[in-house]
């Protein structure tokens, strides 16, 4: 009796942990496990690992990630997201431009409040969570004026009540670019710096390494 309560609870958690994942909409399933540490040597893996343990979502502290494109940034955020799923947290993953036409269409309908209010929503799942919010990457296309306020207006609103984890492919000096606007992007960056891990990702990216071995290996 014993055992076969025990393998209940575990079909349950197994069941339970597949739902979260599934709710995440992850672009796509990445683990940390499978992510090449060797290909950025500069990278600190013990940091990342330690991050995983998710203390920063009870603390509600953001992550961002910022380097050049092709280093793994996704695959780190989705890696550090697909481990949250497994602490119990409720995940929800966004890319940065999809997230703007979500929320001018919102706008447009008048249900702004609503959208903002559900990222804000905490609904336990078996246990007391936290919620966790990828935002990936910001920066690949500028937004319009309207799209950059409400970008701002959205992270505010998650700013000490939500942690989120931000990959970017823009150092901050460059911000002003995406978003239009200097003193919003100043006020949106110091919500996002304060008491946040920012991890640099340098190296040349994989898939440009990758092309040219194809290039050799053909020549």
């Amino acid at each position: 009796m014993l055992a076969l309560a025990q393998q209940e609870t575990a079909q349950r958690d197994l069941n339970s942990q597949r739902q979260r994942i599934k709710g995440a909409r992850f672009s796509i399933i990445k683990e940390l496990a499978d992510f090449d540490f060797s290909a950025v040597p500069k990278l600190n893996k013990q940091r990342l690992l330690t991050l995983a343990q998710g203390e920063y979502i009870a603390r509600k502290e953001p992550i961002i990630l910022v380097g050049n494109p092709g280093l793994g940034k996704t695959h780190i955020a989705t890696g550090l997201g697909m481990a949250a799923c497994r602490q119990r947290e409720r995940v929800r993953f966004y890319n940065a431009a999809s997230l703007v036409n979500e929320l001018i269409l919102a706008q447009e309908e008048t249900r702004l409040e609503k959208v903002i209010a559900t990222a804000l929503r905490h609904r336990p799942v078996l246990s007391v969570a936290e919620r966790l919010i990828v935002l990936d990457e910001l920066g690949f296309i500028p937004f319009s004026a309207v799209g950059a306020q409400l970008v701002f207006q959205f992270v505010a609103a998650l700013y000490e009540r939500v942690a989120i984890i931000i990959t970017t492919n823009l150092k901050f000096a460059d911000w002003p670019q995406i978003f239009g606007d200097e003193r919003l992007t100043l006020a949106l960056l110091d919500r996002l710096t304060h008491r946040a891990h920012i991890i640099e990702f340098v190296g040349e990216s994989w898939r440009f390494r990758q092309r040219m071995q194809r290039e050799q290996g053909d020549g």
